[in-house]
């Protein structure tokens, strides 16, 4: 599964881009999907899914509970007091809030949603590892689909460097090829033809 250039993902016409401007992009993947049918959207999609677009592989399972257990040992996994952090979600205009298809702060698995339109989703994840946003979007072209998934990180202390750069190998030769094989398999299995 490809990166994709940081030109290319700016481009393309989405919110996250003033909303997260400051916000260090850390990653951008894409998955191009057949276009087996026109005009599905990002919202139609996740809903096929049950809002989960992706089912980890075994690999994947197998490293975040090692994370997780690790990640309670050390602490790492508790929310800071609400005090302590600002949730993206107060960066949204009325106008972002009366778009968004979900309320911003609904639980979606391990992260909260910012926002969701209907070609776009935010969510974020905080705790004393770093403050991290995961952005995914659909782009219909006139000859398929494109899926992308950007990854933005603020740090929380000066150990987010250094966590980011020791789960770097794992996020991009396992965990990311894994997730965006699994958006194509749903994907074909939501939408294709047989």
């Amino acid at each position: 599964m490809p990166r994709v250039l940081t030109q290319e993902f700016e481009r393309l016409p989405l919110r996250v881009h003033t909303l997260l401007a400051g916000v260090q992009l850390h990653d951008v993947w894409a998955v191009d999907l057949p276009r087996w049918r026109e005009g599905v959207t990002l919202d139609d999609f996740l809903r096929t899914g049950g809002n989960c677009l992706c089912a980890p592989s075994s690999l994947v399972r197998t490293l975040l509970n090692i994370r997780f257990f690790v990640g309670r040992f050390f602490g790492w996994d508790h929310e800071p007091a609400a005090t302590a952090w600002e949730t993206f979600a107060t960066r949204l205009t009325d106008t972002d809030h009366s778009r968004s298809l979900v309320a911003a702060g609904t639980q979606d698995g391990f992260f909260r949603v910012v926002y969701r339109f209907e070609n776009e989703q935010l969510v974020e994840l905080i705790n004393r590892t770093a403050h991290a946003a995961a952005l995914s979007a659909l782009v219909e072209t006139a000859t398929a689909y494109r899926f992308y998934l950007g990854v933005y990180v603020r740090s929380v202390s000066r150990f987010t460097p250094f966590y980011m750069a020791l789960i770097d190998p794992f996020r991009k030769l396992i965990v990311y090829p894994s997730l965006l094989h699994s958006v194509r398999a749903r994907w074909n299995q939501a939408f294709g033809t047989g």
